[in-house]
């Protein structure tokens, strides 16, 4: 179909008023493949010779758009046309990597004719890296890839310069819907004049970006490049994580701005959905190619309400593939100018790298988290008569875990230790070497060492190991009842107290080699009183030393801040000491506490059990004593039981020292015997009415509210605690006397059970002595209990059951 002397809008696009005009279909054998349109100079129509001439260029482009011309033969009529215009085609077999081509697309994308293969290869070489998604979706598509397609992208010269190349296809699938042929042409992108605006914020996203370690942090910057430059509404960026996308920022951020189905669905902070539920989404990652939507586009309902004005969706590319996606959305219809859509492009490919980089460092950052915590204590015990606190700030610099470490250690009811200390470096080698240090220092204070004993233990593990690194440490016992502590310290900083009345010192802890150096190293104790209302400060070098600040100096800064906080809130203290905000150049650690000392002290009473034939007896009359001097009657019977019982079950089955302590506190009687066996006591299986022995433990068991064993140095303790009332003694009463000998009826052969006047557990005064006496060895009370303990002193036993 032939147009002549159309008249045309003039004047702003440079064609005349009125000129001819021609229009040429494209015929293929099953419909149309376009139009072939053609303005003639003004004032002058087509003559037959030209109509001639563009009927046949019009059936060469067909013929090229059909996949029917043959390329290895010349087409003077259209390649030297489309060569003078600057445009080249291409066709390509999926799946085969060879590509055919015109001298006009080599000449743009700069490889000579001479020297190119015919592989999608070399092509894709001379492109920018973070285009090439796109590109491949057009070598390589998908049955669902749709049957046209428009791209740009950029190469590389050989010369360096940068080039944009807009690219048009058209993909031909056989029978079964899979692509068989793809035809194309490449032609140079319209250049755009940037502004010196532009220029500029390109510049500044590009350094914004650099700075951007996070993913947050490049969330934030994608908000102030995108938002208020292009007038959007609303910008949303979300990270491709597998098969669903994870938004990282919505701005604005109330629910209110955007659709319902994201205030209904996505309430969390971080709101993510499956990549298949957002279709407009799916497609834009899988090609890898920028979508503009205007105003009114009809989109799924979870995209709907983002951009009711236009909606850019900008896949973010990355060197492995698609980062993420954002998107750009106005209320009021806008209209998307070249230089908008260039400033996307632009920015789409930075922020892409920077979301894969910050994706990385927070991977990075989350497993060095991960493994500082898991090596620190997860939470500080709480103690009798004071509050711990600590806190730790990562190194800014390399990774974020390193060797300072802190650990408070429960010794008993009435100890603590406290233990700081930091490993050489900030780096895995060094928390490794952390974690370890930690643990052997736990175990040798929970075994019962003293603080010198403690840290010497370390030191020759730590050399032992045969690293390169060594470790400074501080180390204090602390008396909670008496207020009494005994300091060792390994290289570390001297720990810092703050008195009652407000005032600081430096404890002068006399100092010792740091771990890892010398084998024999020896490390004195040094010993201070502390009153209540004191508090302790252990803190690391990170904290007091830096490139611009001395250690002398820093210690003065820490004292100052220790002195003008508030010791009520020890955990404010602690953040005050840390100072401003943010990480530190070195790893920081700092351990409080607060020192109250104890208000219900308790009362203890020893006794060292001899293995004697009577040794049983010795050790209930101490018990009973002592039981009368604190004035506990209601339970003594359950006492003395439990006492027969577990010094029984020490004399028979272990050898050396045995030592009974009684512990009064408030309503809790704790009873303890120490032995030389680290083997824990067990309770036989099964006892059945023959056995001669077995039953102490669950005895044990069924006297007491709590029961256990725990290793202590050189041996084990087995305690119980019982409930007991006590009674409060008459006014001009006298406190009872300590017999000089066990009454009577503790003596009596018949006793049973020995447990006083109290008939509920014994076998009564008037019981048969003929049937005490046919139960021979099986018989109960302090005789049986004797007649054990003098057999253990004659052959003592190796198994550790019940009595």
């Amino acid at each position: 179909m032939w147009l002549a002397g159309v008249v045309l809008p003039g004047g702003e696009d440079g064609v005349p008023a009125s000129a001819p005009l021609g229009a040429l279909p494209l015929g293929a054998a099953g419909g149309w493949l376009g139009c072939l349109v053609v303005v003639g100079e003004a004032g002058e129509g087509f003559g037959s010779e030209q109509r001639e001439f563009l009927e046949q260029y019009a059936e060469a482009v067909a013929e090229r758009l059909r996949g029917e011309a043959d390329r290895t033969a010349p087409s003077p009529l259209l390649d030297s046309a489309l060569r003078a215009m600057g445009v080249g085609s291409f066709a390509l077999s999926p799946g085969t990597g060879l590509v055919e081509t015109d001298p006009a697309l080599l000449e743009l994308v700069g490889i000579p004719e001479g020297g190119f293969d015919g592989k999608t290869d070399t092509l894709l070489s001379v492109s920018v890296p973070e285009d090439v998604p796109a590109l491949m979706s057009v070598i390589e598509p998908s049955a669902q890839a749709p049957g046209r397609r428009e791209l740009e992208f950029r190469i590389r010269r050989p010369t360096g310069e940068l080039c944009w190349l807009r690219l048009n296809c058209r993909v031909l699938k056989g029978p079964d819907g899979a692509p068989e042929r793809v035809l194309g042409v490449v032609s140079a992108a319209p250049v755009l004049r940037r502004s010196a605006s532009d220029v500029a914020r390109i510049q500044w996203l590009t350094a914004a970006l650099d700075d951007a370690t996070t993913v947050r942090d490049v969330s934030r910057v994608v908000v102030a490049a995108l938002r208020e430059p292009l007038g959007a509404d609303r910008v949303a960026l979300a990270e491709l994580l597998e098969d669903r996308l994870a938004v990282t920022v919505l701005d604005p951020p109330g629910a209110g701005a955007w659709p319902e189905l994201w205030r209904r669905e996505w309430r969390s902070e971080w709101p993510d959905a499956p990549v298949s539920a957002l279709p407009t989404l799916q497609a834009a990652l899988r090609d890898g190619r920028m979508s503009l939507w205007p105003a009114g586009s009809a989109l799924e309902p979870g995209l709907a309400g983002v951009g009711p004005g236009g909606l850019a969706v900008l896949p973010l590319p990355a060197r492995s593939g698609v980062a993420g996606v954002c998107l750009v959305g106005w209320d009021t219809p806008h209209e998307f100018a070249p230089e908008e859509r260039a400033l996307l492009t632009a920015t789409a490919g930075l922020v892409g790298q920077a979301l894969k980089r910050a994706h990385a460092y927070d991977a990075e950052q989350e497993l060095a988290t991960m493994l500082q915590r898991s090596l620190l204590p997860r939470r500080l015990p709480k103690l009798p008569g004071g509050t711990a606190v600590a806190r730790y700030l990562p190194a800014r610099r390399g990774l974020q875990v390193g060797g300072d470490w802190y650990d408070v250690i429960a010794l008993s009811e009435s100890k603590v230790a406290l233990v700081i200390g930091d490993v050489q470096g900030h780096s895995a080698g060094a928390a490794t070497i952390m974690g370890q240090m930690r643990t052997a220092v736990r175990a040798y204070a929970v075994e019962g060492h003293p603080p010198d004993v403690v840290v010497a233990h370390a030191n020759r593990l730590l050399v032992g190991m045969e690293t390169d690194l060594f470790a400074t440490c501080c180390y204090v016992e602390l008396d909670m009842e008496e207020g009494n502590a005994l300091f060792v310290r390994a290289g570390h900083l001297a720990p810092l107290a703050r008195h009652p009345d407000g005032g600081t010192e430096e404890i002068a802890v006399e100092g010792g080699l740091p771990l890892g150096v010398l084998a024999e190293a020896e490390f004195p104790l040094t010993a201070l009183a502390l009153a209540p209302g004191s508090v302790l400060a252990l803190v690391t070098d990170g904290l007091v030393e830096s490139a611009d600040l001395q250690v002398d100096e820093g210690m003065r800064l820490v004292r100052q801040a220790l002195a003008a906080a508030d010791p009520t809130d020890p955990g404010r203290m602690a953040d005050e000491l840390l100072g401003e905000a943010g990480r530190r150049e070195d790893d920081v650690a700092v351990l409080l506490l607060r020192y109250d000392g104890m208000r219900i002290r308790p009362v203890r009473a020893g006794w060292v059990v001899w293995r004697l034939p009577d040794a049983v007896m010795h050790a209930r009359r101490f018990t009973a004593r002592t039981l009368r001097s604190w004035g506990i009657a209601a339970e003594a019977d359950t006492v003395l039981l439990v006492v027969s019982e577990l010094v029984t079950n020490a004399l028979v089955h272990t050898q050396g020292a045995v030592r009974v302590e009684l512990t009064l506190a408030a309503d809790r009687l704790r009873v303890t015997v120490n032995d030389s066996s680290p083997r824990a006591p067990a309770k036989p299986v099964v006892v059945d009415w023959e056995s001669t022995g077995g039953r102490g433990l669950f005895l044990v068991e069924a006297m007491s509210a709590a029961w256990g064993s725990v290793p202590v140095g050189g041996g084990k303790q087995v305690w119980s605690e019982i409930v007991v009332t006590r009674r409060e003694s008459e006014p001009g009463e006298e406190p009872d006397e300590e017999p000089e000998s066990e009454p009577e009826e503790e003596r009596r052969p018949g006793r049973g059970w020995g447990l006083g006047r109290d008939r509920t557990w014994g076998l009564g005064r008037n019981r048969d002595r003929r049937k005490a006496r046919d139960q021979g060895p099986r018989g109960t009370g302090e005789q049986a209990a004797n007649r054990t303990a003098e057999r253990a002193v004659r052959d003592p036993g190796t198994h550790h059951g019940g009595p």
